[in-house]
């Protein structure tokens, strides 16, 4: 506490963690083990750290920001920049991506062949990860530190950073898989992390993301490395949480692009077939979506394509069945057509029930 009126107490105290004798006491380096070195059972290293922050944070008080980042790099952490204006942690990153040149091994990533660098992917994953986004309490603050990350850059290599940072990873080596979204349907594990990060930015509100912003943002991913398969899209959208769900069907709608619509109404009840997701949910969001074409004839137009792309799709999956040999990716393929035709059954009950309960 004397740090935080004593001008002579806490430049004693950041001498001392400026020597080499005091960065050995403080600053510990064995961040795989958890527990400190006198094995005490109720004092973590995230607390330790934690505690070591606030100190740092009570001896630099009195000194400019520029000042204080030279003494706290090194321990960067929610507990030390609580409380800062946004400039100040602006000026917090700046001063982070400079140290670590960070800014130049980016551009190297996002400009190179996804997965030509995929040291240099992990190495930027984790620093983003463990460094400037997973530790802070509040959502809004991991809001601002990703809009710092991925804002200077173009929307298409946004895409990229944020599949970087979000995407899955190999569970043998950590590595961010590429194929994952192209080659097959993936699981909601996969997806979640993206999701999470697009529903970040949507729901914080910051003044930073639009909501034409999350489209375009969205709709770059989707072609992250190539073109997706539409399945994982529309399980990105279910996980991302209605409204971003209904804000890019609604999108869709608005700009006269009836036919992905009515696609995407599809493999959204596919999903929710395969995942055991409520059935309900596709319909009400389809019949929210109705809502946006402005003459009871567009939205008859919209559902009979909804109900034609159902076989359209179907005949597609069987077509593909039919023309393959006996393979695990004819099974798997034979297993979604399966899951199509109850998802399709399914999808038209709620829709019975959903007229059958409206006034007539």
């Amino acid at each position: 506490m004397l740090s935080l009126v004593s001008k002579p107490v806490s430049r004693l105290v950041i001498n001392y963690i400026a020597t080499s004798a005091g960065s050995k006491r403080l600053l510990l380096q064995d961040f795989h083990n958890l527990e400190l070195p006198d094995k005490r059972q109720d004092f973590t290293l995230l607390e330790y750290y934690r505690s070591l922050g606030v100190l740092f944070k009570r001896c630099t008080l009195l000194l400019p920001t520029k000042e204080r980042l030279k003494c706290i790099h090194r321990i960067l952490s929610e507990t030390l920049t609580a409380g800062w204006d946004e400039h100040e942690c602006q000026r917090v990153y700046n001063f982070l991506c400079e140290l670590t040149d960070l800014s130049r091994k980016m551009q190297a990533a996002v400009c190179s062949k996804p997965g030509s660098a995929r040291k240099l992917e992990l190495r930027i994953r984790l620093f983003c990860r463990n460094v400037l986004l997973d530790h802070w309490i509040h959502q809004s603050d991991s809001a601002f530190w990703l809009t710092r990350i991925l804002k200077p850059w173009p929307m298409v290599n946004q895409a990229r950073l944020l599949y970087i940072i979000f995407g899955p990873t190999s569970p043998q080596d950590g590595l961010v898989v590429w194929q994952k979204m192209t080659e097959g349907p993936t699981d909601e594990h996969s997806l979640k992390g993206l999701a999470d990060a697009i529903k970040l930015l949507y729901d914080t509100g910051t003044r930073e993301w639009t909501a034409d912003d999350i489209i375009s943002l969205i709709d770059e991913l989707s072609v992250v490395p190539r073109e997706w398969l539409l399945e994982n899209n529309a399980h990105l959208l279910i996980l991302s949480g209605n409204n971003i769900c209904f804000t890019f069907m609604a999108s869709k709608a608005v700009n006269g692009r009836t036919l992905e619509l009515a696609r995407l109404v599809v493999f959204l009840a596919l999903v929710c077939e395969k995942e055991f997701y409520c059935m309900d949910w596709v319909v009400r969001m389809m019949h929210r979506v109705c809502h946006t074409f402005s003459t009871p004839g567009e939205r008859m137009n919209f559902l009979e394509k909804v109900a034609n792309m159902f076989a359209f799709v179907t005949v597609e999956m069987l077509q593909s069945v039919m023309s393959g040999g006996r393979g695990e990716d004819d099974n798997r393929g034979f297993l979604s057509l399966f899951h199509l035709v109850q998802a399709q059954a399914s999808f038209h009950k709620e829709v019975l029930r959903l007229a059958l309960d409206s006034p007539p």
